[in-house]
């Protein structure tokens, strides 16, 4: 039977993405630049947000990809946000279909790929989140629709804050993000408890602090309830460039993601104390049935 260390280690393993999907993915980024490429002028494109981070957790889904627009595009920042939304829109349901679907900041293209009851999608991407993006120094512009204005982003800053976050938590700080979000994902919470998962990776910068204490189980409890008891917080954009991720979540959803973290927190100290009382076979059922298929029982 698998110890709990050996289980978290297989867990954070299951959670990486490998060659096949990293290859899968940069195959859809192509697929989809060739396409927009008849329909507008583009400068480069390339893969950003958790997958470039390496915070992404499986099943991949909702890969973000910058479009980064020619000088010559520039009209469309003197109009609302909405207005490149819709037309990128409108260009991908062309090939997409209702596969694609307009958001706040993006349009997600789903390609009609689906988890199996393990959460294994044969190594293919679900889903990629196109975002219209426009140079400003060494920054990028990007729409917001909700906020009906263009915000400011850099994908390198958040790139980097999380390889030093990384480096001082001994290299586990991704893998415990990981974790998390693959928590957050899990479908018997109906919608996502905390949305953007961005936000719970804003908030391990600074709640995963100090030294790695050495076990996954004591340190998952310890930040399932550091991120119940600091979800009220303001967390601010890690770039100092647009809005505070928090500010996402209204008072209701954040009232609902404490409740949630809060019981994950009491979960994970049940599995705890089944591992002290010297229940391994519990503790591994407590933490499957805790995150889901991906955490190994054997």
């Amino acid at each position: 039977m698998l110890s709990i260390e050996e289980a978290f280690r297989k867990f954070k393993s299951r959670l990486e993405l490998n060659e096949k999907e990293t290859t899968n993915a940069s195959n859809r980024q192509q697929e989809v630049r060739n396409y927009l490429d008849t329909k507008f002028k583009i400068d480069r494109s390339f893969l950003t947000g958790s997958y470039a981070r390496w915070t992404k957790t499986k099943p991949l889904k909702d890969v973000d990809i910058f479009f980064v627009m020619k000088a010559s595009e520039d009209d469309y920042l003197s109009k609302a946000p909405s207005a490149i939304l819709t037309d990128f829109h409108d260009a991908l349901v062309e090939k997409y279909g209702d596969k694609a679907r307009k958001q706040n900041r993006s349009i997600n293209v789903d390609f009609g790929v689906k988890a199996d009851a393990d959460d294994n999608t044969d190594y293919r991407v679900i889903s990629v989140d196109v975002v219209p993006a426009f140079e400003k120094g060494s920054d990028f512009q990007i729409p917001d629709n909700g906020l009906g204005k263009w915000i400011g982003t850099n994908p390198k800053i958040h790139a980097d804050k999380a390889v030093q976050a990384h480096q001082a938590y001994s290299n586990e700080w991704k893998g415990l993000v990981r974790m998390v979000k693959y928590w957050n994902n899990n479908p018997k919470h109906g919608e996502k408890p905390v949305k953007p998962s961005f936000l719970i990776e804003v908030m391990a910068m600074e709640c995963l602090h100090g030294p790695w204490g050495g076990q996954f189980d004591r340190e998952m409890q310890g930040f399932f309830s550091t991120l119940a008891d600091r979800i009220f917080d303001k967390w601010p954009d890690p770039a100092g460039l647009g809005p505070a991720i928090s500010d996402s979540m209204d008072l209701a959803r954040k009232q609902r993601a404490q409740t949630l973290l809060r019981a994950a927190a009491r979960e994970a100290t049940l599995a705890i104390n089944h591992s002290r009382q010297g229940r391994n076979g519990e503790a591994l059922r407590a933490w499957r049935e805790l995150f889901g298929p991906k955490f190994p029982l054997s």
